[in-house]
Parts: structure tokens; C-alpha cells; sequence
């Protein structure tokens, strides 16, 4: 993506530790949550991946026709879970928006790093919405509740953690519009 060469490390940052929390949340107990966390740290560092500054590295052209393949196989999955479950849309959702940031990045001249007219601003905008009420409805669930007396206080581990799932969920969000700001 293009921008600020700082705010570019920044992000990349920001969504490779956010890949990494979701390996460790591979290990839940929980088989729904690990395929969900596995999901995640291929978005995270996917995303890592594609914010890297074109200063530092300017990936071969057909670089972005593999990121969308990748996503695309992604999305294909996320449509396929979307059977058991509505809440497997929003991953589909992630996987189509990296497919079309990775498009238009290689349709950019340049290798993908030049300032361009943004893709198809209606569909840019589309996604930015989606993914501006995603972070803030996120971002709201993450408000402590009062804990109710008696409750178990049994520890649960990484990967059992909701509160750092959506943390996590909340991360990806705010990368995805400060990515797609930048196209």
C-alpha cells in the first residue's frame, strides 16, 4: 500500500502481532475457534505482507495475482463455513476486500505502489463503510460489563480468551480501513 513509510511499518506491525496472537489462539480446545483463529493469521499476516512500504520492498507483479488467488481460495472457504453460521460472512467479507485491494494494486502502474485513482471508488467506499461500522460495533463489545456474582473464575487459556479475539477482530478492522484509505 502506499502512504508514510513510518505508518506503513506501523501497520505492518500492528498485523503481523495481530497474526500472531491468532497462531496462538489455534491452540483453544474449541475446534470452531481454531479454524476462526486460523483464518485470522492468514487475513493478519496477509495484511502485514501487502502494507510493507514500497521503499523497502516493491513486490514482483505477479505478487498481487498470488494474493488474490490465496484470498480468493480464502473466501471460497469462509463461503463454504458460512453454511453453519452467519458470523463466517464477515470472514468472507475480509478475504473479497484483500482480493480487490490485490487487483487494484496490480492494475496500478507501477507494481502496485503508485498513487492511483483507488479501484472503483464506489466499491472502495462500500468497503470502507462496511469495515468503519465493523470497528465500531466491535469496538463496543469490548466494553467491561459488571461481573456477575458467582460466576466461574475458572482461567481460560489464549486461545479460550473472547476478549482477545475480538481485540484481535477489533485490530484487523482498523487495518483494513487505514488500508483501504490508502488506495
Amino acid at each position: 500500500m502506499h502512504g508514510p513509510a513510518p505508518s506503513g511499518w506501523l501497520l505492518v506491525a500492528l498485523c503481523a502481532a495481530t497474526g500472531a496472537y491468532c497462531l496462538l489462539r489455534m491452540r483453544s480446545g474449541v475446534e470452531e475457534q481454531r479454524r476462526a483463529a486460523g483464518g485470522e493469521a492468514l487475513m493478519g499476516f496477509g495484511m502485514a505482507a501487502m502494507a510493507v512500504p514500497a521503499a523497502a520492498f516493491a513486490p514482483p507483479p505477479w505478487a498481487w495475482a498470488g494474493y488474490a488467488v490465496v484470498f480468493g481460495v480464502a473466501a471460497l472457504r469462509a463461503l463454504w463455513a458460512a453454511r453453519t453460521g452467519a458470523h463466517h460472512l464477515h470472514h468472507l467479507v475480509g478475504a473479497l476486500a484483500m482480493v480487490y485491494m490485490a487487483l487494484v494494486m496490480a492494475a496500478a502502474p507501477g507494481g502496485g505502489h503508485a498513487h492511483g485513482d483507488g479501484g472503483v471508488p464506489l466499491l472502495t467506499g462500500g468497503l470502507l463503510l462496511y469495515f468503519a461500522g465493523y470497528v465500531l460495533l466491535t469496538g463496543a463489545r469490548l466494553i467491561p460489563v459488571p461481573a456477575v456474582a458467582g460466576a466461574s473464575g475458572a482461567p481460560a487459556g489464549w486461545g479460550d480468551r473472547p476478549e482477545l479475539a475480538r481485540a484481535c477482530r477489533l485490530s484487523m478492522g482498523i487495518a483494513m480501513v487505514a488500508m483501504l484509505l490508502t488506495m
